[in-house]
């Protein structure tokens, strides 16, 4: 069957490759000629600052897809092996995990590599972060040995206080921004913070414990693209161009695509304690939580306040405040940072994503 689907999709592929190619062209023409409106530096600062974003997103996904996705020759550099008890743990969670994660995988690489070609026709400058793979990944079978990494996975910290945010019908932080959402799992925000792969084989047992590291892993997942689904629409509000803002446009939505994926997987965690670290994964549907806010069936985003206090609530992506105190490129490097997505890396990355933030932020609509 797997076989099948993905013989399709090549034949589909190609198919579309050469009718891809003709509009290509024209739209290469188009971009020439300057028919992609008035890009200004603002919006080069944006594009440029979800170019590293989807290039970091990318290095993450790959790992997983390493370890527990499918694994194929699709991605450049090629990918793991697989590591079967990590992909079987995974499974608990939604027995298509591997496929899910596999095709995550390949929406990053796209929107990374769509936004980098398109800076480069309009004559700016792609982002490169080569220089930063520094970090050492896991040994685990089915991880590529000696790859160095982007991201670290091995030690996270994960908020997953959008599990509220999102089911709340009284607050919204882009109105309540010191309001606190309560997390789903709040051990996962403890020091000094928790795999989300297998970092040898050593944690391939006892089962409780790699299954930790597969529910932490779920819960990654949502919360790395639930950050997108905010942060696209809030740039957008910003941009200039129209070409720029239909690209803004079109990216963000499968950011939400995913989140909503993960979120509904996430609920499927099995409650657990891992016997090696305390890491406790609570019954969500059971006291003291389940109820509105941690139901695990209640996917849908709540209705909730939305620009006024004084209109009617509405089921919207949150936040999406345009004001960088409250949230923003600036905010968003520094969530990554906190929940220790790049622990381990030097000075000079910081500095490089600080200031493609800064500039992103300071964009604004002409």
């Amino acid at each position: 069957m797997a076989n099948a689907y993905y013989a399709t999709r090549r034949r589909f592929l190609r198919a579309s490759a050469v009718a891809g190619a003709a509009l290509a062209a024209w739209e290469s023409d188009s971009l020439a000629q300057g028919n992609q409106g008035n890009i200004t530096q603002g919006d080069i600062d944006i594009l440029r600052f979800f170019a590293a974003i989807e290039i970091i997103e990318t290095d993450l996904w790959v790992q997983y897809n390493e370890l527990g996705g499918i694994q194929d020759n699709e991605f450049p550099g090629g990918g793991g092996t697989g590591n079967r008890t990590y992909t079987h743990a995974l499974k608990v969670l939604d027995s298509d995990m591997d496929q899910y994660v596999h095709d995550n995988t390949d929406d990053e690489f796209s929107h990374s590599d769509f936004l980098n070609s398109f800076l480069a026709s309009v004559g700016a400058q792609p982002v490169n972060l080569d220089r930063f793979r520094t970090l050492h990944g896991s040994t685990a079978t089915g991880a590529v040995p000696g790859k160095l990494r982007l991201t670290n996975l091995m030690s996270l910290k994960v908020d997953t206080s959008w599990w509220t945010r999102y089911r709340d019908d009284s607050h919204n932080p882009d109105l309540d921004p010191n309001f606190e959402f309560p997390p789903a799992v709040r051990g996962l925000t403890l020091d000094p913070g928790f795999p989300a792969i297998p970092r040898t084989d050593h944690d391939l047992k006892p089962s409780d414990h790699i299954q930790a590291i597969a529910n932490t892993a779920g819960f990654h997942f949502a919360t790395i693209e639930q950050g997108g689904s905010s942060l696209y629409p809030t740039m957008a509000l910003k941009v200039t161009s129209p070409v720029v803002l239909r690209i803004l446009l079109s990216i963000g939505p499968t950011e939400t695509m995913h989140f909503q994926t993960w979120q509904d997987k996430a609920g499927n965690a099995p409650p657990l304690t891992d016997p090696t670290n305390g890491l406790v994964f609570p019954d969500l549907n059971s006291p003291p939580f389940g109820g509105e806010l941690f139901s695990t069936n209640r996917i849908m985003p709540e209705p909730c306040p939305f620009l006024s206090r004084s209109l009617k609530p509405c089921s919207v992506i949150r936040p999406v405040s345009t004001d960088p105190a409250v949230f923003g490129a600036t905010k968003a490097v520094q969530s990554l940072k906190d929940e220790q997505l790049f622990l381990g890396q030097k000075d000079a990355f910081f500095d490089f994503m600080t200031d493609l933030a800064t500039r992103a932020d300071s964009a604004t609509r002409q």
